[in-house]
């Protein structure tokens, strides 16, 4: 089994209008309501895929009663902590003309030391059950920088692998506890260096020096371009079929799903990391984030390149 912590979850609502014009009345001309929030995707294509998921984070009022309750109708088990508050919604007004997307992200619930050591125990008791733990996404308002360190140490310490895909001083200091993989996309890695850009060589040396902190899966994506990783001491440039983009939300949890859940099967690196390319693939070819079409996944497995470098 799979656990996924959302911090921060969100109901993830998508507006389709035609000519999008600020100050002015719009017809919305389709709309698309799901539970989202990092983890949650993670969660929803680790079931797409086969495994078996169960979510925990926080969720609060109305919004988070749906999140809960479409997350249960997808076969995922779930586990929130219930706090006071909203959780929020992230608004994407897509403009079907010209192809523009204006999103609106609300800022959702504050928790305090009570919710902080609920979490802190449903992260423990999930650990204890499942073979990896994925932390993934913002912190909500009220929680310290380095929560996710906390949270790996304590996961780790229950007996799961443990995933963390955040960035900032979120990021940075879950680090520092050694997750088992962490993924950067290149604008992230290149801010955990503390350079603005990097060229390949740079980026191959900062993720072969993230691995050599500790952390034993560093996977690096670069949308379009694939990914370059170092996992288990060996750097790889994993090179991504093309396909017809519908749309890039969602696609890096995709990835991490798809390494979970590869990682659970005890598949070897170069698996694992196809796993992951594919799985990112057959997402960016959905409008929704957490989907995919498992038939379109098969086919491109086996147009994924994995490379040593």
């Amino acid at each position: 089994m799979i656990a996924t912590v959302t911090l921060n979850a969100a109901v993830d609502k998508t507006y389709y209008v035609s000519g999008f014009t600020a100050g002015a009345v719009q017809r919305v001309r389709r709309q698309i309501a799901e539970p989202g929030g990092k983890g949650n995707n993670v969660a929803k294509i680790v079931r797409l895929l086969g495994g078996e998921a169960v979510a925990t984070g926080f969720s609060a009022g109305g919004a988070g009663a749906f999140i809960e309750q479409r997350l249960t109708a997808k076969g995922i088990r779930t586990s929130f902590v219930r706090v006071s508050g909203e959780s929020r919604t992230c608004l994407n007004i897509v403009d079907e003309t010209s192809g523009a997307s204006t999103e609106l992200l609300e800022e959702g619930p504050t928790v305090g030391e009570a919710e902080l050591a609920e979490i802190k125990d449903a992260v423990g008791r999930l650990g204890a059950q499942a073979s990896v733990v994925v932390m993934s996404g913002s912190l909500p308002a009220g929680a310290p920088a380095g929560l996710y360190a906390e949270l790996v140490d304590i996961a780790r310490s229950a007996g799961a692998r443990v995933y963390l895909d955040a960035s900032g001083e979120a990021l940075a200091l879950g680090i520092q506890a050694k997750p088992d993989l962490i993924k950067p996309n290149e604008e992230e890695l290149a801010r955990l260096a503390g350079c603005r850009r990097m060229d390949a060589s740079q980026l191959a040396q900062t993720v072969a020096n993230l691995h050599g902190q500790g952390v034993r899966q560093v996977c690096a994506t670069l949308g379009r371009q694939g990914a370059v990783a170092c996992v288990d001491g060996r750097l790889y440039r994993v090179i991504a079929p093309s396909v017809s983009a519908v749309s890039a939300v969602g696609c890096g949890d995709a990835f991490v799903a798809g390494m979970a859940y590869a990682d659970e099967m005890g598949l070897p690196a170069a698996d694992r990391l196809r796993m992951a390319a594919a799985a990112a693939g057959a997402a960016a070819m959905t409008d929704r984030a957490g989907e995919l079409d498992p038939v379109v996944y098969e086919r491109l497995l086996v147009r994924v390149a994995v490379l040593s470098l």
